[in-house]
């Protein structure tokens, strides 16, 4: 049996065990880490936590809607069973009837039929399995991201296994960040807790990059759970375009992390010139499905328009 379950009665203890354990448990789902993404979040959990789905909402004008926050890209339903379009379906559907609306992802191992009507698109995240000898794998890089590679050696850069957090968020901000990226202060806030959250729980690992004269250009944030290393968050300064600082940083994470039972998700991205970058390292297309639940009456339009072109930036 599915039930609807608020924040306040969830028994985490439990929930982070069935995260642990699910067929595709991963760190977005862990409930120390909705905490830190979702002001608010409730639950659909089925019989004795062996199956959930977090349900991240906010309300305005008195509407309460789901929505995906900010650093977590795929969440949907979590199993200790093996997952099929039945079971995603009858989540879907006990979704509370006073959630008015919900614009959501699920994960890479939620299906659904096709046609299903709730489905309003679907997402790419990149993922390269690193078993493979270094050799093999680097076999099948682009020219492009071996160019970019040689450049960095040739211009004496190098990395290292260590950095600051902020670091890295304030080289997106002065870059990348600029460009129609709705992250407020408190966003960046959020994440660079959630970074040394990881850190803690020894999760997360940092790589940075720097010049020949010691200057920061680029670095990366390395999410690790479930036989994943999920790339969380990088920024990079324009000196990085020059020396081809970034592709040395993910060459040099997939150097040391190669022949290990590690898939390396890039997670994916709209950007054309980014989703061809991480294509550039041999990896594959993986695709989730996008969520959005509409029971709003014809008064809250112009509510809904203002979120949709909010969340629009970015998809």
């Amino acid at each position: 049996m599915i039930r609807y379950i608020r924040h306040d009665d969830i028994n985490f203890e439990k929930w982070d065990s069935c995260i642990d354990r699910a067929v595709n448990g991963i760190f977005y789902a862990y409930s120390w880490y909705l905490d830190m993404c979702a002001v608010e979040w409730d639950a659909l959990v089925e019989d004795d936590y062996v199956s959930v789905m977090p349900l991240p909402w906010r309300k305005k004008a008195g509407i309460r809607y789901c929505f995906q926050p900010f650093f977590i890209q795929q969440l949907g339903l979590f199993s200790t069973r093996s997952i099929s379009e039945e079971s995603c379906i009858r989540f879907l559907e006990a979704i509370p009837a006073d959630i008015m609306f919900g614009e959501f992802t699920l994960n890479t191992f939620n299906g659904l039929p096709e046609g299903y009507p709730s489905v309003s698109g679907r997402g790419v995240t990149y993922e390269l399995d690193l078993i493979t000898p270094y050799d093999r794998i680097r076999g099948n890089y682009s020219a492009n991201i071996r160019r970019n590679i040689n450049k960095a050696v040739k211009k004496g850069v190098f990395t290292v296994s260590t950095g600051r957090p902020e670091d890295i968020i304030q080289a997106f901000r002065q870059n990348r960040g600029r460009r129609n990226i709705p992250f407020g202060d408190n966003d960046y806030r959020v994440l660079k807790h959630i970074i040394y959250a990881g850190i803690h729980r020894g999760m997360v690992s940092l790589r940075c990059a720097y010049s020949g004269t010691n200057d920061f250009c680029a670095g990366i944030v390395f999410f690790k759970s479930h036989g994943k290393s999920v790339l969380l968050f990088s920024g990079a300064t324009p000196l990085a375009r020059e020396n081809g600082a970034m592709s040395m940083l993910i060459d040099d994470y997939i150097r040391e992390n190669s022949g290990s039972e590690t898939v390396l998700d890039f997670e994916g991205s709209s950007d054309p010139n980014l989703a061809r970058f991480y294509r550039g390292f041999g990896s594959i297309e993986c695709v989730f499905l996008h969520i959005r639940i509409n029971r709003m009456p014809f008064w809250a339009k112009p509510f809904l328009s203002s979120y949709l072109k909010i969340r629009k930036h970015l998809s």
